[in-house]
């Protein structure tokens, strides 16, 4: 079976993005395990490897089928939508906004077209991204994501190595956070996670649900929805044969994920679930006053295709500078390849 073909949006032009796409695919164990296909703008890649001091080759491509995938060249399909010369690391801008959403929709529509295995997305500014008119019609990635593939039903998991999260709501108000505790969606989502276990190759996997109140409620001393909503959707999922178990208070939970008790939490609310993964995912060397390590990877599940990212930001402030890390987007495309391999094998399916 050939290595599946994983297909890297270059990202916000001014942000990071550029220079890690070119650091990542300086390592020739990248493809060992994938055919890396870039879609970005070729003359700011160009730009990325002299201050990154990187000296590969460029091979620019109409379609995936023409391209080399051999260590020492990029394979790029250029969108040619940079003026280099109007480009300004760490500046929002509407040129790079309108920019780095065509890189997405150019990625969404090989995917669909089974053209690309996998998508493993740098990050955008959102600022731009609404300045560049893509903002009218999606607040961010995932949102784009869901409407260019006609996706209802989706979520987002956050993994580090065997640390894994997935949400109940994720960008909405607290409050409005709390009112999406239901026990449909509640079911949905760990159904949603069960299926990402298994995609990625575990066999059995054991979820473990959050509570949402203090101690998960503590009887009915801090609220009922756990009794009311979470409860009643665990053991349907355990009636469906999932070894699902919860509700179980935040503040343990996920210190037992990471011991192994389970591969997978369902997290009720955005910062429940992102706090203690970046908290592991980001580490700070205060000798060296840098990061250590910035790792971490964003899954959009319940697409109809595979879509992996890099769980930071465009990091305006280093952007330019050939300092950025690339932890994060060297496990996106580890963690797309994984899924790629699995869906291959269970449906006999790969890209040409």
């Amino acid at each position: 079976m050939s290595l599946p073909l994983i297909a890297i949006t270059m990202g916000d032009p001014a942000g990071i993005g550029p220079e890690i796409t070119v650091k990542v695919l300086s390592r020739i164990d990248i493809y060992k395990t994938c055919r890396p296909l870039v879609i970005g703008a070729v003359n700011v890649l160009a730009d990325a490897m002299r201050f990154t001091h990187r000296a590969l080759q460029i091979n620019v491509i109409d379609s995936p089928q023409e391209g080399q995938y051999s260590f020492g060249t990029i394979d790029v399909i250029d969108m040619n939508n940079i003026d280099i010369e109007k480009l300004e690391y760490g500046k929002v801008s509407a040129l790079c906004g309108k920019a780095a959403g065509e890189y997405i929709a150019k990625a969404i529509e090989l995917a669909m077209a089974g053209l690309v295995d996998a998508v493993a997305t740098n990050p955008i500014n959102k600022e731009s991204f609404v300045l560049g008119g893509w903002g009218k019609m999606y607040p961010g990635h995932t949102e784009m994501f869901a409407d260019l593939t006609k996706t209802e039903r989706y979520s987002m998991m956050l993994q580090h190595e065997n640390f894994r999260v997935v949400h109940v709501s994720t960008h909405v108000s607290l409050v409005e956070a709390c009112r999406r505790v239901k026990k449909d969606r509640v079911l949905d989502t760990i159904r949603i996670a069960n299926a990402a276990c298994k995609a990625i190759g575990i066999d059995q996997p054991k979820v473990g649900v959050a509570g949402l109140n203090p101690h998960a409620g503590d009887g009915e001393l801090f609220g009922r929805e756990d009794i009311d909503e979470i409860q009643p959707a665990v053991l349907a999922a355990r009636e469906e044969g999932i070894d699902a178990s919860g509700p179980i208070p935040a503040d343990t939970i996920f210190s037992r994920a990471k011991g192994g008790w389970y591969d997978i939490v369902v997290a009720m609310y955005h910062d429940q679930g992102h706090i203690p993964l970046k908290t592991t995912g980001f580490v700070w060397d205060e000798s060296s006053k840098s990061w250590e390590s910035i790792s971490g990877v964003n899954v959009t599940l319940g697409l109809p295709i595979i879509r992996t990212s890099v769980d930071h930001g465009t990091a305006f402030g280093k952007a330019g500078k050939g300092t950025a890390r690339v932890d994060s987007l060297y496990e996106a495309i580890y963690m797309a390849t994984r899924f790629a391999v699995t869906r291959a094998k269970t449906q006999g399916l790969s890209a040409k």
